[in-house]
């Protein structure tokens, strides 16, 4: 049954990223929430077409664009997928490439497969059907490929060993006070070097060992962290609630992240 599922994100994930795409390549207007978040039409179309395709599995989804559903409706999930259609969209305006498709499955509140697929260099990251390796291939969308093949010819990623000097990834955006707080702790004994990424792929960075520690000490949604963690996890690296000293758990009465850290 786990296959099923694996092969239905992987899917829904590729066809969320081209319809992305679509709009990408047009001058596409951008619309501001409640929240001040910002909005585009890649977004909801992305979210409508990963709906589709996660509703044949009859698992419920929590997606960024999707309305919420009070706890109450909620709290008694075993398990749902947890859904950012289009995580990054600042980066998405920006046209600078770094936003992702981001699909999770959680169970009982703990994340067990992940997949993030980065439309613009088509590049694929994804757990293994049973969540115990992390893997990446590159999609070649212009031909159908069969989701056999595609898991077939991934490669399976390592977080590093290496721990000097210390790679630090964060936002292109900022770093906040308290980032660079804990960052001046850790040049107190070691080197140093920043890592920056947008959206989801500071998890791929420390899954894939292009850098050790992720401290994310400002707001994330359970959306932005759910498929990261996942293939975090899956190499052996926890995202751990900077409150409880436990990983981040899923499916919560709120949304919101507490602050965490990603450490190999």
């Amino acid at each position: 049954m786990r296959t099923s599922f694996l092969h239905t994100a992987i899917q829904a994930a590729i066809a969320g990223g081209k319809a992305i795409m679509e709009v990408y390549a047009t001058d596409f207007d951008v619309i501001i929430k409640k929240d001040a978040s910002p909005l585009t039409i890649a977004d909801k179309n992305a979210n409508a077409i990963i709906n589709e395709y996660l509703e044949t599995t009859a698992i419920p989804i929590i997606s960024e664009e999707n309305r919420q559903l009070d706890y109450v409706q909620r709290k008694d999930w075993g398990r749902c997928w947890i859904v950012d259609p289009l995580d990054g969209t600042k980066e998405f305006i920006k046209r600078n490439g770094e936003f992702t498709v981001n699909i999770a499955l959680i169970e009982k509140g703990a994340p067990s497969l992940g997949v993030i697929y980065i439309p613009v260099t088509k590049m694929l990251y994804f757990t293994s059907e049973e969540a115990t390796s992390s893997h990446k291939v590159l999609i070649d969308v212009t031909k159908e490929t069969a989701v056999e093949e595609i898991i077939a010819n991934a490669e399976k990623i390592f977080p590093s060993e290496k721990k000097d000097p210390i790679k630090i990834v964060g936002s292109r955006s900022h770093l906040n006070e308290e980032t660079k707080n804990f960052i001046s702790e850790i040049e107190k004994e070691h080197k140093v070097d920043i890592v920056s990424k947008g959206s989801s792929l500071k998890f791929c960075v420390i899954a894939e060992g292009g850098a050790h520690i992720y401290p994310r000490f400002a707001p994330t949604m359970e959306w932005d962290t759910a498929a990261g963690h996942a293939i975090c996890k899956a190499v052996g690296v926890e995202v751990i609630d900077q409150e409880t000293q436990k990983p981040l758990r899923y499916n919560k009465e709120n949304l919101l992240n507490p602050y965490f850290l990603v450490s190999c």
